[in-house]
């Protein structure tokens, strides 16, 4: 069992490594559209119109797929608060309620956002055209990536012998 779990949080963390590096690619291009916008309006003034809605892009892709890696360490807000003051056994299984319910979560928002990517596909972002359902996309990867973040961290905790934190 012990080899279960240290094989679910070695996929874990590879997944995250992944992520993370998403995170900094999308960031890079944030602060780089940022500065050419900021650039163009103030310098050369003449905007480029479809700097401010990349920027809103960017921004929502970033913090989406983030939730997984905070998800990977274990960094949640509010559960050590009640955690570390209960006995392990006890522990044990409020962080497995919580990751049921958590999973519960991102798998009904993955599921519904199909729909919702769907019906964004008839819409076109203002400025260049483009289906605001790719923008949307993003929602349904970071919800499946963090049912899949869950499912290993919740594998590995579970199976570990000390209680997770």
């Amino acid at each position: 069992m012990a080899n279960v779990a240290l094989t679910a949080k070695a996929w874990s963390l590879r997944v995250n490594w992944l992520i993370e590096r998403a995170c900094i690619f999308f960031l890079v291009l944030f602060v780089l559209n940022v500065w050419l916008g900021s650039f163009v309006r103030y310098l050369i003034q003449s905007p480029l119109d479809f700097t401010d809605e990349f920027a809103h892009y960017l921004m929502i892709w970033m913090t989406l797929l983030a939730i997984s890696s905070v998800i990977a360490h274990r960094e949640r807000i509010g559960n050590k608060l009640l955690i570390v003051r209960l006995p392990a056994y006890s522990c044990r299984w409020l962080v497995l309620t919580f990751d049921v319910i958590a999973f519960a979560f991102f798998f009904t928002l993955f599921c519904y956002g199909f729909g919702v990517s769907e019906g964004a596909m008839r819409n076109f972002a203002i400025i260049y055209s483009v289906p605001k359902g790719y923008a949307f996309a993003g929602v349904q990867l970071a919800a499946l990536i963090a049912c899949t973040q869950i499912f290993l961290i919740g594998v590995h905790d579970y199976l570990v012998k000390r209680a997770p934190i």
